[in-house]
């Protein structure tokens, strides 16, 4: 009898011990914390059914470039990005023309134009920067209340030019550790006020999950910030008899949200990274096999689904806008989506280009 069966076996099971230790006992700093994610919402009828509205949408601006996550429109306008590279670039939509305008040396995540011409930067690595017309990189702010920013994410400035509010993702996790913070579910985001004229770095809000988009609302009388790994908007109010304190603008939203923005009168803009993951929603309540899923993610790639997602919403926080596309070579991840003129353009942490859809068809009724 041959003993190459028994070997076999033998060698499955060392493995399969192996396997088994790995998942146990690598150490990993991940300290999972037990939560109940809200029951998630269809996708196959509904405010988030599925359908393939991105699917027409035109790739802009230089191409071939890696993960032009935020973009802002300029005055004359060019399309301006940071990249993976630390890289922040002007291109035109046509992709003719390419400048680069500086590198911080980090990544530059979310952009906004002050009025005095200089452009805000909120930065993964760097914090909360400003490039000037000389182009001139400087640092604002790095820490709040004597905390380190972790993860800066993105940021907005009001019409005055007094403030940045921006992000921290977490104060725990840095960038590149987005899927460590998000199993983590350990509430250390932040939404932060950055006083220009006094050089002050002031805590809106604490205890988010991973803080992510930032926008302010109509007459600037509250901000709006995602967390990301709790598939919600907060709202924290600016203005009126409620200022100073906080609600929820949207709760349990079908995918994670990245960036948001607002088009000045009555459209916020979510972009969706990916939806929602029915596995890690299922072990919310259980840490040890949360911990287990990091060490596996370690050598298996992220089960991400590949979708372009992306939610209008309107000031009372109902959707209206409903775009996604999950076909083959989709434009996703979309991380960024802004309202300019006629068109809604995209940008993406993962992507080669930009994108563009026409805004009546973001807006036309779905048939």
């Amino acid at each position: 009898m041959s003993t190459r069966p028994k070997k076999l076996r033998h060698l499955l099971f060392v493995l399969l011990l192996a396997v088994i230790a790995f998942l146990l006992l690598m150490p990993t700093p991940v300290q999972p914390v037990n939560w109940t994610p809200p029951k998630a919402p269809s996708m196959k009828d509904g405010p988030y059914a599925q359908n393939q509205r991105l699917k027409g949408v035109q790739r802009i601006g230089a191409q071939d470039i890696a993960g032009p996550e935020a973009l802002v429109l300029d005055a004359q306008g060019l399309l301006i990005s940071g990249l993976h590279d630390g890289r922040i670039i002007r291109t035109s939509p046509d992709s003719r023309s390419l400048e680069v305008l500086a590198n911080t040396g980090g990544r530059p995540l979310g952009l906004a134009l002050h009025p005095d011409g200089r452009l805000i930067i909120a930065d993964g690595i760097k914090g909360l920067l400003a490039l000037d017309a000389n182009r001139q990189l400087s640092t604002l702010s790095t820490s709040a209340n004597g905390v380190p920013f972790g993860f800066t994410d993105d940021v907005a400035v009001d019409a005055s030019g007094r403030y940045a509010y921006f992000s921290d993702a977490s104060s725990r996790w840095g960038y590149g550790q987005d899927g460590e913070a998000v199993i983590e579910h350990g509430g250390d985001g932040r939404l932060l006020r950055y006083d220009f004229s006094t050089g002050n770095t002031e805590v809106l809000l604490d205890q988010l999950q991973f803080a992510n988009g930032v926008a302010l609302g109509p007459d600037e009388r509250y901000v709006l910030v995602n967390e990301t790994g709790a598939y919600r908007i907060s709202r924290y109010w600016l203005k009126g008899e409620r200022a100073g304190s906080h609600d929820l603008f949207i709760d349990n939203l079908p995918g994670l949200p990245d960036n948001l923005s607002f088009n000045g009168q009555d459209r916020f803009w979510v972009a969706l990274y990916s939806p929602r993951n029915p596995l890690l929603d299922s072990v919310a309540g259980y840490p040890l096999l949360r911990k287990m899923m990091v060490r596996a993610l370690m050598v298996v790639p992220k089960p991400i689904e590949r979708k372009g997602f992306v939610l209008g919403l309107d000031t009372e926080g109902k959707v209206i806008a409903n775009l996604q596309d999950g076909s083959a070579g989709n434009y996703s991840p979309i991380t960024t989506a802004r309202e300019y003129g006629d068109w809604l353009y995209l940008g993406s942490l993962k992507n080669t280009s930009m994108a563009r859809l026409p805004l009546a068809l973001a807006l036309a009724p779905e048939e």
